[in-house]
């Protein structure tokens, strides 16, 4: 029987491993696009010619103030070092100086960006030239009040978003396992607002009933009737973006698409490129899926790598088991992501989570939503495998012994496998049979 050899990103290395060939069930990756030949010339025609948008350079005046945001370390693969420096001669050559531009890092209510990630974000050269800026959710005395959005969200944003001429969102589109796709209005909403307006948002990816968990329609690829994704489109529309350009990545991390415009139609545009590369569909789900979030910053943590383990086990029959390869380099991050499964049981965790909400809490709750349908083996560091352990989670340190206890719990001798190099991006779509495969479906109790 032949043997079948994989490499997957591990962190900023490799794991490789080999499984039977027959026992190969799919290889997920999704259809690459090539990228441009020249970024450079692509960016500067994309901010020329953007969608439902006159071109950047007509709406500006030399002598405004702009406040450009960026998305933060847990989001390095945007390669915003790439193209910040094209942004920041544009503006130039539209009359904006230097001194007149703010990058204000949109963190949302994760931990504050370092210095250094400054410049492993924005480039040493951008760092140096304009102000570069943490977005901080909890300091209550520079947040503006805007308005309350339709399901009573309170929309407090940072003052430097509010009170400068023009705001531009920059980011990049994938999917994501709670609010449809990323990018876009999360510039926002979380990114720039305050911590009450994100508790308020955030709580609609509940159920309305205490002990029900997460909420169904807060998915990958759900937008429509998706009330996390509704409330925080209602939120940014009170800062009245300027203009936004997000990029969609390629499976090599390469950036595919650039996309500029108006704040909505410019990211529903890239939304459709990230269905076209990583939506993927399936006949069958496996009993062993093997996933990468495809290495460093995307499996930086835990709390980051969920977004793996969200797209793993739609792949997975229930009942099956998932081998998540997260090196998980800052494990503790967010703190509070593991105090929150010190609760003795689930229904009070998810009572404290309703209590006080934290995107950590709802994230929390989820993975132990996961552990209910199924096995999830963990490969990460030697040093995190006790604290892992308190995820729910069968931590291991080696894919040999990752594999080992795969093929043990597998009740049958010849388990089906789905390999998923790009596990944190690539999203499975089962087709026909007539099965259930709703986000209901995974997590009903």
């Amino acid at each position: 029987m032949g043997e079948k050899r994989f490499i997957l990103k591990y962190g900023k290395g490799e794991v490789s491993f080999s499984i039977p060939e027959t026992h190969l069930l799919y290889e997920l990756a999704g259809r690459n696009r090539r990228p441009p030949s020249d970024l450079a010339s692509a960016y500067r025609h994309a901010l020329d010619h953007p969608i439902d948008s006159p071109p950047l350079r007509e709406l500006l005046k030399p002598g405004e103030t702009v406040a450009i945001t960026v998305s933060d370390i847990t989001r390095g693969w945007q390669r915003n070092a790439d193209t910040l420096p094209l942004l920041l001669e544009y503006l130039n050559a539209a009359g904006i100086s230097d001194d007149d531009v703010t990058v204000i890092i949109a963190v949302g209510a994760h931990r504050q960006n370092t210095e250094a990630e400054f410049v492993e974000l924005c480039g040493e050269r951008i760092c140096h030239r304009v102000r570069v800026v943490n977005h901080n959710a909890f300091d209550t005395e520079n947040m503006v009040y805007l308005g309350r959005t339709s399901r009573g969200t309170e929309v407090l944003v940072n003052r430097l978003v509010a009170e400068v001429d023009r705001v531009i969102l920059t980011g990049g589109v994938i999917y994501h396992y709670m609010v449809g796709y990323g990018g876009g209005r999360k510039s926002i909403m979380p990114g720039v607002s305050s911590l009450r307006t994100i508790q308020q948002s955030h709580m609609w990816a509940m159920q309305r009933e205490i002990g029900a968990g997460t909420n169904p329609l807060a998915a990958n690829k759900m937008t429509k009737g998706n009330p996390a994704h509704e409330d925080m489109m209602e939120a940014a529309a009170f800062v009245k973006p300027d203009f936004i350009v997000n990029i969609v990545p390629n499976l090599d991390g390469d950036i595919a698409g650039i996309f500029a415009g108006n704040w909505i139609s410019a990211w529903l545009e890239a939304t459709r490129m990230v269905d076209d590369i990583f939506g993927v569909e399936i006949r069958e789900q496996a009993d062993i899926v093997i996933a990468t979030a495809g290495g460093y910053p995307k499996d930086i943590n835990l709390y980051q790598t969920q977004k793996t383990i969200d797209n793993a086990f739609y792949a997975m029959k229930p009942g099956g088991t998932a081998v998540i390869l997260a090196e998980c380099l800052d494990i503790t991050e967010p703190a509070e992501f593991f105090d929150w499964l010190n609760y003795p049981t689930f229904l009070e965790m998810e009572k404290a989570v309703r209590a006080n909400f934290l995107l950590s809490g709802w994230v929390a709750v989820r993975q132990l939503e996961y552990c209910r349908k199924g096995t999830m083996i963990l490969v990460t560091r030697q040093e995190n495998l006790d604290l892992a352990g308190r995820a729910g989670v069968v931590p291991v340190s080696s894919m040999e012994d990752a594999l080992r206890l795969a093929y043990e719990m597998s009740r049958t001798d010849q388990p089906k496998i789905t390999i998923m190099p790009q596990g944190a991006n690539t999203f499975p779509i089962l087709v026909g049979k007539g099965q259930d495969f709703s986000r209901e479906s995974l997590i009903e109790a």
